[in-house]
């Protein structure tokens, strides 16, 4: 119910007229609770290796990941995000790296479990395309990732992962049926209390340039994602994608990408009493820093893009900013 009124009884620039009267009366606050920290990993030593893509952003060797994991506790965020830069010898049609119990994220995994314990969170994705030689993120069969065969790999990459340390498992493939059967995996082989954060709405983007040049599969990609990311121009669907998720097991779900994407965050809250996180990409990561840079907005932007996340619903916001604005928060 909206209760109405009329000037010069009513002044709505009151409440507005105090910075104390104007947090006391903020409906969406944004802390550093929200936030959600990708990092970018890289074999070898001694390495912090610039993204080109993204101003500011760099790629890890493990000998320098526990600093930057430290520097996130230190800030309070409550959860870090890794994705590796896979060479290209170890990349095959198959994605065989990502089974291997000793690939960088499962390293990185059990470095950080044995350096921190249980002092922030662990999230990794489940999907083939940081391993695979052709850039999808399932097995590609006569031009199409096969949805079924892949999911088989996804559970085995599951366990995998889980067995590492890995706290929340995000998969980010987009296959039909896959949280589910990652669940019951989870749950026959004593890996309960390991969350499911599914990538329940990505869609075939094209903000996602950057990312990709950050793990090393921007040139490998034969095609597009179009026949399984799902269509920009559909809201209903996101509606399908969600139901079927929580219905599978998924404790949390993401939005991806964020900020053109903010109707389906509200119209999912609305649906759902689930928590949302929103995934501000790569593309607008970099949008903004070069707005910055050019001096055509503010720096204020960030914190205001940000807000918008809370505002449309989302409970948190897997960002690239989230160690640059988290001390001002």
């Amino acid at each position: 119910m909206i209760i109405t009124g009329k000037y010069p009884q009513l002044r709505l620039r009151r409440n507005r007229k105090r910075e104390w009267s104007r947090r006391l009366t903020s409906e969406n606050n944004l802390s550093v609770n929200d936030l959600i920290l990708p990092i970018f990993i890289i074999d070898g030593k001694n390495k912090k290796i610039p993204v080109k893509t993204m101003p500011g952003i760099y790629r890890y060797s493990l000998d320098k990941l526990n600093s930057v994991v430290e520097r996130a506790i230190d800030l309070g965020i409550p959860m870090i995000a890794l994705f590796p830069y896979t060479k290209n010898n170890l990349r095959n049609s198959l994605g065989s790296e990502s089974l291997n119990p000793n690939n960088l994220v499962c390293r990185a995994c059990k470095q950080i479990k044995k350096k921190f314990k249980n002092n922030i969170g662990i999230m990794c994705d489940v999907a083939l395309d940081p391993y695979t030689s052709h850039g999808h993120d399932g097995l590609l069969v006569r031009g199409d990732v096969e949805n079924d065969e892949t999911v088989k790999l996804l559970i085995e990459q599951s366990l995998i992962q889980a067995s590492a340390g890995c706290d929340v498992l995000a998969p980010s493939d987009m296959m039909d049926g896959r949280v589910g059967k990652i669940r019951n995996a989870l749950d026959k082989n004593n890996f309960k209390n390991v969350q499911i954060l599914s990538y329940a709405v990505k869609y075939a983007s094209s903000y996602y340039g950057p990312f990709r040049d950050a793990v090393g599969s921007k040139n490998l990609l034969r095609g597009d994602k179009k026949t399984y990311q799902m269509d920009f121009k559909n809201s209903d669907e996101s509606l399908r994608e969600v139901t079927l998720d929580i219905k599978e097991g998924a404790d949390m779900i993401i939005v991806k990408p964020g900020l053109p994407y903010l109707d389906i965050i509200q119209k999912l809250k609305n649906n759902f009493k689930i928590p949302i996180i929103a995934y501000q990409v790569s593309g607008e990561y970099t949008m903004i820093c070069d707005s910055i840079k050019k001096k055509i907005v503010k720096k204020d932007i960030i914190i205001e893009t940000l807000t918008s996340f809370k505002r449309s619903g989302a409970n948190a916001i897997i960002t690239y900013f989230a160690d640059k604005i988290a001390k001002n928060l």
